[in-house]
Formats: structure tokens, C-alpha cells, sequence
């Protein structure tokens, strides 16, 4: 694997632990596609890094978790600013 790319993935992978960013904000953040920062943390990073990887999902499956909590917050609020 080319050293950008192992530099890249290391990277995405700590800025996500710290700071708990989702995929789209930190493909927005950082000028990348979601698709290869998804390819990043699902296939390279297992490979660099096991312990960097379990993180990562980790913060992942928080967000799957709580993604339903967040959808109904903003219905509710989209719903509010009609009456």
C-alpha cells in the first residue's frame, strides 16, 4: 500500500475517534468522497491497524444507534415550524 494512502487512513481514523465525526462530515471536511473514506475504514484500516479499526466501529455503531433519535428530532422540528 503506498504511504500516502496508509498516512491518509491513519488520519481519518484518528480524527473520527477524537472527535466522533460522522463519514459524510468528515468526507465533507476533508475534500474527500464518502466512498473512499468508507473504503479507507472498512478495508484498509483492518489492515494497518486492528485496535485503530475497533475504534473506528465503535464510533460507527454509536452513530447507527442513535441515527433514529436524530431523524425523529428533525421531523419533529420540521413539523413545529409549520404551525
Amino acid at each position: 500500500m503506498d504511504k500516502l494512502i496508509v498516512k491518509r487512513v491513519i488520519e481519518e481514523a484518528n480524527i473520527i475517534i477524537s472527535t466522533e465525526t460522522t463519514l459524510r462530515e468528515l468526507a465533507k471536511h476533508l475534500g474527500i468522497s464518502k466512498s473512499t473514506i468508507h473504503k479507507d475504514m472498512q478495508e484498509r484500516l483492518i489492515i494497518l491497524d486492528k485496535d485503530l479499526y475497533n475504534k473506528v466501529q465503535a464510533v460507527f455503531q454509536k452513530h447507527i444507534d442513535t441515527r433514529h433519535y436524530i431523524g425523529g428530532e428533525a421531523t419533529r422540528k420540521k413539523y413545529q415550524n409549520m404551525l
